[in-house]
């Protein structure tokens, strides 16, 4: 039997992400690990770690899984190339459609009140 696997990136692990980059990616960390993990920022870091780490394809029984999300999550960072900026940058992409999302079904929600 295994333990409980995650599927998707979870905001559990995003603090320890933290020293894996330079100033600019701590604080980002820092700052999303304290929200909850409802919170649109949060939402949207998790969002950019599920594309980053392509979660979508990790199948349970796969090598990637039983690695586990910390482990996934730190090896992908550590194996992105691109400066702090660019992954600030995908960031805020991420934050951009989650929040373009929100605001979709809040205007459904209001619409069908």
């Amino acid at each position: 039997m295994r333990p409980r696997l995650e599927i998707l990136f979870p905001h559990s692990r995003v603090s320890g992400l933290k020293r894996l980059r330079d100033k600019e990616w701590q604080s980002l960390v820092e700052r999303v690990a304290a929200l909850p993990e409802t919170h649109p920022d949060a939402l949207a870091f998790s969002y950019m770690m599920i594309k980053l780490c392509n979660c979508l394809s990790c199948d349970l029984g796969s090598y990637k899984a039983s690695l586990g999300c910390s482990v996934c999550s730190q090896r992908t960072i550590n194996a992105i190339r691109a400066s702090d900026k660019m992954l600030l940058k995908q960031f805020e992409k991420a934050r951009d459609e989650v929040l373009a999302y929100l605001n979709r079904i809040g205007a459904g929600e209001e619409m069908a009140a």
